[in-house]
């Protein structure tokens, strides 16, 4: 369930001993195609068949698509990759593109597609599910699940005095060598961006170089940022909430610990992934069913459950051991925004050295 920030706190994560499906939530560059991974239930010749092309994993989300084909009878081509990646796949395709809805695990790659004119504008109602900050200001993608960026530490190596007030003191000296980066990865992508929003070009530019000048370490992604955390090889990083959750849930003797930036800095940032209907889409009616059943208590609950976010839906409670939202100061941006920095923000990245 996704709030309005309204107090600051630093909890812990608690840990829950359950099997979560696993598996990176950004694939390799190259896109990966699945192909028809989820079959209808009816053998009808009107099967109607659409389209996903998804920034989100086979892992994660087909377990959900298989649900919607059973109780639609509607069948699902699935195509996986990096999110940033497929958009501009999407884009390269014009017209011709295949796929009917997009999965986007970062909001920018999202409204990329949003300015280059690719996007579907979704009914009101499917709209007005979730509040107005998790949602397009022109209607055309939808919030599906939320996640905070947090700094993970380990509790041996660093002491909570240690812990910066922000996210832009990390370029100090005291912390040279010490954290982890993944500059690949969308969301640390979302983060910088929305961070050019906040601070400008020229300081967002100082911050990067400065990052790379303090030897921060690079990653693949957030889960072997995690994992380096865990074993001691890295001090801290910046990631996902969910990510040390995950690690917590398979052992909870782990030293890592998910610290939450107050006072609504950038490095708190709320991410949302996202779906929306392409405009070009040769079967909306059921691409948009797809999208509403992805909004369902149900899915909602899925989310909350099995992949540690936050729901998007008031009515869906989130999981155990996560701070509720309203207890943290999260920082929020307009995610129309992102969209037209994606590649500056690349670039930027980049040109830092990092990576």
């Amino acid at each position: 369930m996704l709030r309005s920030p309204s107090s600051t706190a630093r909890p812990t994560v608690g840990t829950r001993r359950r099997h979560r499906p696993r598996g990176a939530l950004a694939l390799a560059a190259a896109v990966l195609v699945i192909g028809t991974g989820v079959a209808s239930c009816s053998s009808s010749s009107e099967t109607k068949t659409i389209t996903v092309y998804s920034g989100r994993s086979a892992e994660l989300i087909q377990p959900l698509l298989e649900r919607f084909s059973q109780e639609t009878g509607i069948s699902v081509d699935f195509k996986a990759g990096d999110s940033p990646e497929l958009a501009q796949v999407i884009a390269q395709e014009g017209d011709a593109s295949p796929a009917d809805v997009f999965i986007s695990q970062n909001p920018g790659a999202t409204s990329y597609l949003d300015g280059e004119g690719r996007l579907a504008t979704l009914p009101q109602g499917t709209l007005d599910r979730v509040a107005p900050d998790l949602r397009s200001s022109d209607g055309t993608w939808i919030g599906l699940s939320g996640r905070v960026r947090v700094l993970v530490y380990n509790k041996d190596a660093v002491s909570e005095d240690e812990l910066p007030a922000k996210v832009t003191d990390l370029t100090g000296p005291q912390y040279e060598g010490r954290v982890a980066l993944a500059p690949a990865n969308g969301s640390f992508q979302d983060f910088v961006t929305a961070l050019r929003v906040q601070i400008g070009e020229s300081e967002t530019e100082a911050w990067l170089q400065g990052m790379a000048d303090n030897g921060a370490k690079s990653y693949a992604n957030n889960n072997a940022i995690v994992e380096a955390v865990g074993r001691g090889e890295v001090d801290m990083g910046l990631v996902n909430h969910y990510y040390n959750v995950r690690a917590l849930e398979e052992n909870p003797e782990l030293p890592s610990v998910n610290y939450f930036f107050p006072d609504g800095d950038p490095g708190s940032l709320l991410i949302v992934s996202s779906a929306t209907v392409l405009k070009t889409s040769k079967n909306p009616t059921e691409a948009q069913q797809l999208v509403d059943f992805l909004l369902t208590e149900e899915s909602q609950q899925y989310f909350a459950d099995e992949t540690n976010e936050y729901p998007v839906l008031p009515s869906v409670p989130i999981g155990a051991g996560l701070p509720p939202l309203d207890s943290l100061e999260t920082d929020r941006v307009d995610f129309n925004e992102l969209g037209g920095g994606f590649e500056k923000t690349i670039e930027m990245i980049a040109a830092s050295g990092l990576g």
